[in-house]
């Protein structure tokens, strides 16, 4: 009972936070910056706060029907995450072209390799080749999102960027896949038993709960990068931050 109780609070908690970050996301003006995480936010929102739960009070918990939307909709949510990923490498990048062409191919490369190793692993299962496919690339392209989003953390520190609202917003992300990574490894260690099933429950929507947290702190609190602030055209202005 308790644990219901505790779950219900952070499916409601997360539901009233990913409005959140969308109000603040409008109220200060960020769309044209957050473009990314805007739709991330809102995808997030239309899938777990409305269509998952109308699908299951529709079919119910156990239906076949329910097993396929929400793996389709996690399907959807990884590919969401894996370009608010690429839109957050190409902020990183907004100065250096040259590394912005290397690391594009690199993402592209990551995304065709997940496929390959998703398609790989249907020629071992051929029951349920549909279900099989998509549980298999949902879970391989949030691992992939999980060292993608590692290495961009650890080039910003490397790079020095001085963007600590980019920080914050891969911390957050960050925080959401490391916590998943480590559910679903236990999961598979622990066979699956009851303990694992209630820890990745809870956990789970505990770690979005988390990144929802630091998102909304980054709107709020993480002061605009410089050259954003002052604006692309004032030369002058920029050169004399930069030189201080």
């Amino acid at each position: 009972m308790n644990d219901q109780i505790f779950f219900r609070g952070l499916q409601y908690g997360i539901y009233v936070l990913e409005v959140l970050v969308f109000l603040l996301l409008a109220r200060h003006g960020r769309w044209s910056r957050l473009k990314g995480l805007c739709l991330y936010v809102t995808a997030l929102f239309v899938v777990d706060g409305v269509a998952r739960p109308a699908v299951l009070y529709r079919f119910g918990p156990s239906s076949r029907q329910y097993y396929n939307f929400y793996w389709v909709t996690d399907v959807v949510l990884a590919l969401g995450a894996f370009l608010l990923i690429c839109a957050f490498f190409r902020r990183a990048c907004a100065r250096e072209e040259k590394m912005w062409h290397f690391t594009r191919l690199v993402l592209v490369f990551a995304f065709l390799l997940v496929v390959a190793i998703s398609a790989l692993f249907l020629t071992r299962n051929y029951n349920d080749l549909f279900s099989q496919f998509i549980t298999e690339f949902s879970q391989n392209l949030y691992f992939a999102c999980l060292v993608l989003n590692t290495l961009l953390y650890l080039m910003i520190q490397q790079l020095a960027i001085d963007d600590d609202e980019l920080g914050l917003l891969v911390c957050g992300i960050g925080v959401q896949f490391a916590g998943e990574a480590a559910c679903l490894a236990f999961f598979n260690l622990t066979n699956a038993d009851n303990f694992a099933q209630g820890l990745l429950t809870l956990l789970g929507p505990a770690c979005t709960l988390g990144m929802l947290l630091i998102w909304t702190y980054a709107i709020v609190k993480a002061p605009e990068p410089v050259a954003i602030r002052l604006g692309l055209g004032k030369h002058a202005a920029l050169a004399e931050v930069v030189s201080d």
